[in-house]
């Protein structure tokens, strides 16, 4: 990523624990836990498996009714800011993260939230693309963001993702695969608790923000994404070289003088995932004022696959408008089972600061 950042200029989001970003994020910072047992998926144990659901969703709407119950929402707030009439002609990119094939997930999910989304907002994206990468993916659609905005082909950009975990059938793989938080007899304590939700942001240029009058949250300025090649499940050691090379990219763009205050990340109480962390941070812990000190809103809301990087991305820069961060810089990072990794580097700033 070379050049001027792009701003954030609008947030939006949906989670159980809040039903727009702003009161998501105040759950998190007050560590409100949105976990419950699912009203009607028991696991092997005979036991109603523990979930974090959208409580407003009918529990038996299917995978796609849920996520677009929860997407579109969050895209009506990112796009708050452009809601005026003069507004209609601005050239709008859509980047949307999705989780991947499984079981449960509906083969034309892309296609159908796409639909939605069309007929929702007519005629206002010009360009939509869907990352079916799950927890990453949000970093590969920031990353095709920024190209399509620095090359001139949208004047704004949509970076969204949303994932629900709650469909029957997708429970019962995850606790086949051993990965359900107290799933079975054995009360699997290193799983992790099934989750949904979507978020939104609205990125445009520096020079963009500036000449539409448009308050910026803060700045992406460096974004990193990898490769790794030993998956979870597989047996292989991973030591983390796919996630230090997400951090290196990003981490380029930090001035040498700057530390990062802030991480926030899709941690969600598997071993695999912490070890990928420690190793990474073994490597790149001297950019950091304190790696160990981190946020993993999967506390609060669940294993939110695809949905974490936009609202992990929200939040942070949310804690800097509200004063509660340690500081202005902020990493956001991801952990995709299928191998992907990505890292963003994320300058928060003062309300109104050009």
């Amino acid at each position: 990523m070379s050049g001027d950042g792009l701003r954030i200029v609008g947030l939006g989001g949906c989670t159980p624990v809040g039903r727009d970003v702003f009161a998501s994020a105040a759950a998190v910072r007050a560590g409100v836990c949105g976990f419950g047992e699912h009203p009607f998926v028991i696991d092997t144990a005979g036991e109603p498996m523990r979930v974090a659901r959208a409580a407003w969703i009918d529990a038996s709407a299917d995978v796609a009714d849920r996520c677009a119950a929860l997407l579109l929402p969050a895209i009506d707030g990112a796009l708050r800011v452009l809601s005026t009439a003069d507004d209609v002609s601005v050239r709008c990119g859509l980047a949307l993260a999705l989780p991947p094939t499984r079981p449960g997930r509906p083969h034309d999910l892309a296609g159908s939230l796409l639909a939605w989304v069309s007929r929702r907002y007519p005629g206002r994206f010009g360009t939509a693309r869907a990352f079916e990468a799950g927890h990453a993916g949000g970093h590969l659609a920031l990353e095709a963001a920024v190209q399509d905005c620095f090359a001139g082909a949208v004047d704004v950009c949509l970076v969204c993702g949303v994932d629900s975990t709650l469909a029957p059938e997708t429970l019962e793989w995850i606790e086949a695969c051993g990965q359900l938080h107290g799933g079975g007899a054995d009360n699997n304590a290193w799983g992790f608790v099934p989750g949904e939700a979507a978020g939104a942001l609205l990125l445009a240029s520096r020079d963009f923000a500036r000449a539409r009058q448009l308050d910026a949250w803060g700045e992406v300025v460096g974004i990193g994404v990898a490769q790794e090649a030993h998956l979870i499940g597989t047996g292989e050691v991973c030591v983390g070289d796919g996630l230090s090379e997400a951090f290196e990219q990003a981490l380029g763009r930090l001035p040498p003088e700057e530390c990062v205050h802030n991480v926030f990340c899709d941690l969600n109480g598997e071993p695999y995932r912490a070890d990928e962390y420690g190793f990474t941070v073994l490597r790149k812990g001297d950019r950091f004022r304190a790696a160990s000190d981190f946020v993993a809103p999967a506390d609060c809301w669940g294993d939110i696959g695809a949905a974490g990087v936009p609202l992990h991305i929200a939040i942070a820069a949310i804690c800097h408008r509200k004063r509660y961060g340690k500081g202005r810089w902020s990493m956001v990072w991801a952990s995709s089972a299928s191998g992907e990794r990505g890292a963003a580097l994320i300058c928060a700033m003062d309300f109104g600061e050009e």
